[in-house]
Formats: C-alpha cells, structure tokens, sequence
C-alpha cells in the first residue's frame, strides 16, 4: 500500500510539472500551447481552424524584442539609396520629397536605432481559462503581457503589455513574435496604404518608396500614411496573420485645436526586427513622444492579433469594422448642404470669372482660355494657365444651357485644347504640357521637360474624347484625338507597356527604374469608343493584357503626379474603372476579375482611423465635432513614403465614390459603398461658404479652392458619377444614364450629359435648374431628368444618410418652363399621388417623381 501511495504521489508531482510546463489557450476558432524550456516559454504549437479543419502552423515562437537607447536616436537619414539606374534617390530636383525621404531613411524608420534586446518571458501563469499573463526581466526593464483570447472574435488574441523602465533611457516594445512566415511561404503582405506584394523586392527603392513589392528589411512606417491600422502577411496555407494596435493608440491628426498629423505614436511593420516575416508593433516609437522613461516610470499598451481564413481582404475588413467601428463613423454623418446643392452653387462661382480665375490669352493668333494655377509648376512666376474636367465643363454647360459657359468658356477652352498638341515629329498627337505660362506664351510640364505616353491618354485622348460626346461632328478634335492613338501604337511596346517618360530634346526613355504600372492603354479604349477602328481596341487589349501580369499580379501601381516622382495616387483607383470599362466592351471575365482586385487594393487609400466621434474640437477658432474633420473616408492623393498625405493629410476631391458604388452594385462587398459614402458625405467643413468650392488637401479645411481654381470642375465631375452611381444602383438599374470617359488625372470619375438615360423605360435628358427642386432637409440629394416624350420631369431624390428623413419638398415650374404650374407629383413606382408638404424616405433610399406641368 505504502508502494501505491509513493507511485501515486510522483505521478500527481509529475502530472502538475507538466501543468506548470505547458498552458493553453484555446476556442473554435485557435488553439495555441506555451511551453516552458530553458530559453524561457516558447510557443510550440498553434492551430487555426480553417472551414472545419485544423491547421497547424509552422516556424512559432514567442520571443520578445525591446529596443532600448540611452540617447535620443539621431533624426537624419542613416545613408543614402540609389537608384536600379544609378544616381542618388531622389534627385534633388525632387524638393517636396527631400524631407520625407530623410525622415524614412533615418535609423528609427530602417530599424537599426538603439540596442535590440531578445528575450523570451520568464514566468507565466493562467489566470483564466481565456487568459495567460507572461513576465520577463531584462537588464533595462519589467515586462508583463497579458493575453486574454477575444469572447466576440474568435480569431483574435487581446494583448496587453506593461513595461516599467530600470534605468533612465528611450524605449520601444515590439508585439511578440508568435510565428513567421518563410518567404517561400508568402502569399501576400502589406502595410496599408505604403505597400502590398506577393514577393520579397530587392529594389529597395521600388519596394519603400513605390510599394511595389515586400521590402526586404524589416522597415518601420508611420500611422500618418497608414491608411487601415493592420500590417499583415497572408502564408499559402490559406491563413492570415494581421496586428491591431486598439483604438486611440494611433496619433489623432487634429488632437484638440490644431494639426498634429505628423505626430509618431506607433510603428508598423511587416517584419520583427530580425527580419523575418511577422506584422509587428512597436510602441512607443524609439525617440518619439512618451518613448524616453525614467527609472521606474510604466507604460502600457494594447493591441491584437488576428487569424483569418479568407485572405487579405478578409482581414482588412476585420479591422475596419470590427475594430475601427467604421459603419458607426458613417452613421454619425449628416450634411448641412446637399451636393446637389453645391454643384448648383459652383455654377455660379465658375461663370464669374474673378472667383473663377478665368483668363483668356492670344496664342500664334488663337484665344485660348484656363483658369490661373498658383501652385509649383517649374518655370511658372503666377502666370500658369491649366484646365481640368472637360467632360463636367461640357455637361454643365449642356445641362444648364448656360450661355455664359458655351460662349464665354468652352470656345476657349477647346482653342486651349487645340493648341496644347503637338503637330509634327516624334511627339506628333501629344501635348506640349498640361500648363500654359502666359508671359513666355509657351505650354510646360509640371516637373520637367517630358513627355508621357500616360500624358497623351489624359490630355489628348480623355478630354478630347469627352468634348467628342458632346461634338461627334467636331472633325478637328477627331483628328488630334487619332493623333493621339497613333502615338500611343507608335510607341507601345512589343510586350505590351510603356515607358513613363521620354526627354523632350533628347527623345530618349527616362525614368526607367520605375515601370509604367497605370492605365495609359486606356487612351486607346476611348479611340476605339469614338472611331470604331478595331487595332485601337486590339492595342488597348494588349496594354490591358501586360497591365494584368506586370500590376495587378504583382500588386505594383504607379502614381500620375510629376511633383512627387510618380508616388502611387489615384491612378490606381483609375486603372479598375478603366478595366471595367474595357470588360464592358470585350465581355472578358479576366478584365471585370482584375477591375475587383485593383478595386480592393484602392481600399488601401482610404483612411479607416481613428474612430470619428462627437467630442468638441477647435478649428480656426469655430467648434467642429470630431466627424466632421474626421479622416476616416477619406482618400489619398497619393500616400506611401512619398506622398502628400504624409503633411497634408487626405483630400476632398473624392473621386472615388461613383466608382465604389458601381464595384458595390457588382460584388456586394459593404465596404465599397460605405467607403463612398464616407468620403462624400457630411464633409462640409471642408466647404467654403461663399463658393461651395471644397478645400483639396484636408489640412486647409474650408478655405476652398485657394490655389487651384480648377477643382471646382473636378468636384462637379465626382459628384455628379456619384449621384448617378447611387440612383442607378438603388433603383435596381431603372434609372441609368451613359458614362463618357474617366476624367484626367484625379480618379475614376466619369462624365454625363452628352446622351439621353432611362428612367424605368423612358428616354429622359439630364438638366441642372438652380431652384427647380428644394427638399426642406440638406440630406436629401436630387436628379432631374426632362423626358423626351412626355410633358412632364422625373425629380429622383436620395436620402444620403444612414437614418430615415422627413422632409417637405418645395417644386418651383417656371424654373423649368416659363408660364407652367404643376399638374400632378406621383410616385413612379405605383403611380400614387405624392404630397410633398410630408415626405419621407428610409435612409440611402430613393424615390422617384414623376412631375407633370399643364
């Protein structure tokens, strides 16, 4: 008996050593065990259940990294980087992105400040069935981490983590590395709204500053240009591996009562400092506020990891809802002043030529008109001239019958347009620039003596197209325009693509260590619409074809903007529409497939943080709710290293939005149209009150056009595609009207007017009568249609906010037709009478009027 005891009791010993040995963490969703070894508690298995099967994961962990230096790191870039081509980057012509490129060069962002110390936790105990708490000692501090498995999600660990300092110093603590990824292994990997890429790139030059690719080292990038909080690395196994740092622990760009965008709170990163490929967090930031401690100050923060099944998207879409809340920040939108307000407003600014800064010059014996452009433009002493959005100039016109606009404007903005090509030579069918400096009379690029094949689809063929709508009879503009066609044939490769550039002297490719990855194949689809010629279509297929396998495939995009060296902007979000476009014409799947996976990469420029709220803020003196300069929905310029973002944070003009309903109405993915909605709606702190006109860069708030009188038309153009965009796909397709071409260069925007829709059947024509219709509640938006047949108007309203609106409707005739009184407001759907003194509509819903006049 006394035998039995002793066994019995060493196996209870035996059994609880293991107990202490090994902990666990388990639910539906992951299964995780820690071992005790003599390195400290390692992670010796992990398990992610994938649609009812187990996987386990591979190459686990658990070692910890703190960063530590006694000095402030130094700010200055580490060294210098060259280019695949030779010569330093960026050339120092490049001015607007010295600073930046320093600042991401420095040995914070490469990874390489302060002392590295590795350690694995030294003790650890469950607290919970859910909840294991880790603690470590190292020379430099006390860390404590908690991990609590998430009740609400299955696939996310909350982590906690503490540190309290034993000596005065900087300090960053990295999240822990559970498990890397090989880079065999790699499927995809990004930082939202800096790269994306399915492979390791070794030019480090096109993986940071480009994002085409996964840089090699394990860089460190900032919250300012991080579009989703959420670096992640999808293994070929299927599974998903992100970090979520928690609400509030990324800076605020507009803390209390000025701009703090530039603020460093947290770094992402796709790698641990080892470089091998883990999403890791660091906090705070080495050198950066609340980074220095004092012997025995504390610190703690939160975060969380997330496993996912159903890939990258999947996962961002995790992030952005279910963490970030960004369905609430919608709800909280409501605007003061409809869009279809503001466009009638703009109307006005831009027929006066003093707010609209409308010049008209003599050039080789022509009058051409723009408007003045008070931004860098190389060569400009305040006397640059540019145009913007043809196509919204021409249906402006047309739809208000404005004959301010079709005489005072449009006969010389096309004449603009005339003389901008290029006649003769190698160039013949190009521009001469974008810009007109009226004291040397000449046309300019923005940044350079090139020209860019990208350049001829935007000022050649797109807005010529565009006018082309409007004047098919117009045999001037439909010579330049296949001018133009010739010289993209002429110099499309043999594989597919372009160059980005050739000197104008030399006529020599430039730029070479930066592919083509835009849609410039998208010139030759609008001479194929326009001429019927089948080698154009042939040709932009090709381009298509290369685009697929050299950008789509790869996750490699490329930017439009000269003054930044081409950061990646809203050309991407271009070359998905222009997909669509083409799938429309071919009927090929692959076009429509790439369209939604360029589509879902344009996400990635749109900011999902911080969580928009009511708290009371400053802003030039006036008290603004936290929403109403919200980040959150809106888009880049263009982001990344290089980008405006960085300082300027994002921009009005929301381009975006017509093009993300039309990507919602076709793959029902929510995100499409609440990212629309967004942006567009309830922005109107960022509305100037006397112009209507939106500021660009969201840091200017309402200032308006400032500089750039042009957007105006731009901001015409975007609304219009996403009025439209919304009562198409809200009415099931009953009431759509023909899309022109996307404008040039701010988005996927495109043109209207220049034929005649359908509402449920009838033929009906697009008009803008200033007063016409005035729903008593600025969230009402409104669409008016003339049918060609019947005496009578199709009024279509649009609740655009979240909550159902009552409202009174006041309609006014004689705007429409002198001498007329209204007959009869029924509801197109069931022909019931309406009265228009207590209307309703559920929220996002539509209506349709049909309003009859004796």
């Amino acid at each position: 008996m006394k035998h039995k005891i002793l066994i019995l009791g060493l196996m209870m010993i035996c059994a609880c050593a293991r107990a202490q040995s090994n902990l666990t963490l388990a639910n539906d969703h992951i299964r995780m065990t820690w071992e005790k070894s003599e390195k400290g508690w390692i992670l010796n298995y992990f398990a992610v259940n994938k649609k009812g099967k187990w996987e386990s994961l591979k190459d686990l962990s658990g070692e910890n990294t703190l960063l530590y230096s006694a000095q402030k790191p130094n700010p200055d870039a580490a060294r210098t980087f060259e280019k695949s081509t030779g010569g330093i980057f960026p050339e120092a012509n490049y001015y607007y992105q010295q600073k930046q490129w320093a600042e991401s060069t420095n040995a914070v962002s490469l990874n390489t400040a302060g002392q590295a110390i590795y350690f694995y936790f030294q003790s650890a105990k469950q607290l919970a069935k859910n909840h294991i708490r880790f603690q470590s000692e190292t020379a430099q501090a006390t860390v404590i981490s908690d991990f609590v498995l998430d009740e609400r999600f299955a696939g996310d660990i909350k982590v906690t983590q503490h540190i309290k300092s034993k000596t005065d110093g900087y300090y960053s603590l990295a999240t822990p590395t559970l498990l890397s990824v090989p880079e065999n292994q790699l499927m995809w990997a990004t930082v939202p709204g800096y790269f994306q890429g399915s492979a390791i790139q070794k030019d480090f030059i096109k993986a940071y500053a480009y994002g085409m690719g996964v840089p090699e080292p394990p860089v460190v990038y900032r919250e300012r240009c991080a579009s989703t909080l959420c670096p992640l690395v999808s293994a070929r196994n299927g599974i998903t591996i992100s970090v979520i740092p928690d609400p509030g622990l990324a800076r605020d760009p507009w803390a209390k009562d000025s701009i703090t965008q530039t603020n460093w709170f947290i770094g992402l990163s796709h790698k641990n400092r080892k470089a091998q490929l883990s999403p890791t967090l660091y906090y705070p930031v080495l050198g950066e506020e609340k980074s220095f401690m004092k012997k025995g100050d504390t610190l703690s923060y939160g975060y969380r990891y997330s496993f996912t099944d159903g890939g990258w998207f999947r996962a961002i879409n995790h992030a952005v809802y279910d963490v970030y809340r960004f369905k609430e920040s919608l709800a909280l939108r409501q605007s003061k002043q409809s869009l279809t307000n503001r466009v009638e407003r703009m109307h006005h600014y831009l027929t006066d030529p003093v707010t609209s800064m409308w010049h008209i010059e003599d050039y080789k014996g022509k009058k051409i008109g723009a408007q003045s452009y008070m931004a860098g433009v190389v060569g400009s002493d305040k006397d640059a001239m540019k145009n913007a959005d043809y196509g919204a100039m021409w249906y402006l016109a047309n739809s208000t019958n404005d004959t301010l606009l079709k005489k005072n404007v449009l006969p010389y903005a096309l004449n603009f347009k005339l003389a901008q090509q290029i006649d003769t030579g190698f160039f013949e069918g190009a521009v001469q620039g974008q810009y007109y400096l009226a004291k040397p009379k000449k046309f300019v690029e923005e940044w350079g003596k090139i020209v860019e094949p990208i350049a001829v689809t935007y000022y050649t063929m797109l807005d010529i197209g565009n006018m082309l709508l409007f004047e098919p009879g117009n045999t001037q503009l439909k010579a330049d325009l296949k001018k133009g066609a010739e010289f993209l044939q002429k110099t499309q490769k043999a594989d597919g693509g372009w160059e980005v550039a050739y000197d104008h002297a030399t006529q020599k490719e430039i730029f070479r260590d930066i592919p083509d990855v835009r849609p410039t194949f998208y010139g030759l689809i609008v001479a194929y619409r326009i001429t019927k010629e089948p080698k154009y279509l042939a040709a932009a297929k090709k381009g298509a074809d290369w685009f697929l396998k050299n950008a789509v495939e790869k996750g490699f995009y490329l930017g439009v903007c000269g003054d930044t060296r081409y950061a990646p902007d809203f050309a991407t979000g271009q070359s998905a529409q222009a997909l669509l476009d083409l799938f429309d014409l071919t009927k090929e799947v692959k076009y429509r497939n790439a369209a939604i996976d360029v589509a879902k990469i344009y996400v990635n420029s749109i900011y999902t943080h911080p969580i928009a709220s009511t708290k009371i803020k400053t802003v030039n003196g006036v008290e603004r709710q936290d929403w109403e300069i919200a980040q959150s929905g809106l888009s880049f310029e263009h982001g990344g290293i290089l980008g405006s973002a960085n300082r300027n944070g994002p921009i009005q003009l929301c381009s975006h939005a017509g093009f993300f309903i039309r990507m919602f109405q076709l793959t029902k993915e929510p995100i499409f149209a609440d990212m629309a909605r967004a942006g567009a709606l309830g922005r109107d702190a960022f509305v100037n009150q006397q112009t209507s006109v939106a500021s660009y860069y969201w840091r200017n708030m309402n200032e308006g056009a400032g500089p750039y009188p042009h957007h105006a038309w731009w901001q015409i153009g975007w609304i219009t595609d996403y009025l439209m965009a919304e009562a198409e796909m809200r009415s099931d397709g009953e009431v759509v009207f023909p899309r022109g071409f996307i404008t040039p260069k701010v988005g996927p925007h495109q043109t209207y007017g220049f034929a005649a829709g359908t509402v449920y059947g009838d033929k009906a024509s697009l008009m803008i009568t200033d007063g016409a219709v005035k729903p008593s509640e600025p969230v009402i938006d409104y669409i008016v249609a003339k049918s060609q047949k019947k005496n009578c108007y199709y009024v279509v309203l649009l609740n655009d906010r979240v909550q159902q609106t009552t409202f009174t409707l006041t309609l006014d005739p004689e705007k429409w037709k002198k001498g007329s009184a209204i007959k009869s407001v029924k509801s197109l759907k069931n022909g019931k009478m309406i009265d228009v003194r207590n209307m309703e509509l559920p929220g996002f819903g539509l209506e349709v009027l049909v309003v009859e006049l004796n």
